[in-house]
């Protein structure tokens, strides 16, 4: 377990375009050491502003998209193409215009593929895929990614782990079906704690006065059953970037010393 650093930005402008910069860098050295990059991406306003933060940035082109894999932490279990699913607004955000290998990049299923409304089973076909991309060198049935982000809820939920819920409690399934989400749409599929913390490192983006509740409680020692976003952390590192409004109710000795 990775004790969490903070950093935090003035605006979520600045937030995005640096998280994006930072990300940038993180998938070249690890092209550079390892010969290819593992990235989870996430949803929701912050992980889409970031997307297209990267997607405007000069720096992109430094990365080598061929051999760049590409996961999702969750996803509305919609069907293809919804607006509302992640892969659909990552595809318009960034995908769609960098030169990504398409098998590599992992959708989760739709609810009009193969598995119909069985979300249970669109779940255990992901964990299936997740666990056919591991290697000897990782830590269990998941690859080892270089880096996984979060968006974190206003109740402190993180994919689709939402406070008190069952997936939450999951300590032995990767991936799960998530039904009766309180935010809609109910039905879902996310990865658990358990995969979440076989990443190299975990980024948790918060932006926003309605974020900086869930970021006081969740840094502040309460339980992952109660605030899933606590128990979110990386094997070698856990970064929250935040946005001043969201770092507005931190206690002040987690607040960092210099954050630009």
């Amino acid at each position: 377990m990775s004790t969490p650093q903070l950093v935090v930005h003035r605006d979520k402008e600045l937030m995005a375009q640096s998280a994006a910069a930072r990300l940038i860098t993180k998938i070249v050295d690890a092209q550079a050491a390892r010969g290819s990059a593992s990235v989870v991406l996430t949803g929701g306003r912050n992980g889409n502003g970031l997307l297209a933060a990267l997607a405007s940035s000069p720096a992109r082109d430094a990365i080598d998209w061929s051999r760049l894999d590409l996961w999702w932490g969750d996803e509305r279990y919609l069907p293809e193409g919804d607006p509302e699913r992640n892969v659909t607004q990552a595809r318009a955000a960034l995908l769609d215009a960098v030169p990504v290998d398409p098998e590599r990049v992992h959708a989760m299923p739709a609810s009009d593929g193969p598995y119909g409304k069985d979300v249970d089973a669109a779940a255990a076909a992901y964990a299936e895929e997740l666990a056919a991309a591991s290697g000897p060198e990782d830590h269990g049935d998941v690859p080892t990614f270089d880096v996984l982000m979060l968006g974190v809820g206003p109740d402190t939920h993180v994919a689709s782990l939402f406070p008190e819920l069952p997936a939450v409690r999951e300590t032995e399934r990767t991936v799960v079906g998530v039904h009766g989400a309180p935010k809609p749409p109910p039905v879902r599929v996310s990865m658990t704690l358990p995969a979440i913390r076989a990443a190299r490192e975990v980024w948790l983006l918060a932006a926003g006065e309605d974020k900086a509740q869930a970021a006081a409680i969740a840094l502040s020692g309460a339980g992952e059953v109660q605030a899933p976003a606590a128990g979110a952390y990386g094997r070698g590192r856990t970064l929250w970037l935040l946005d001043s409004a969201a770092a507005s109710r931190l206690p002040r000795a987690l607040y960092p010393p210099a954050s630009p």
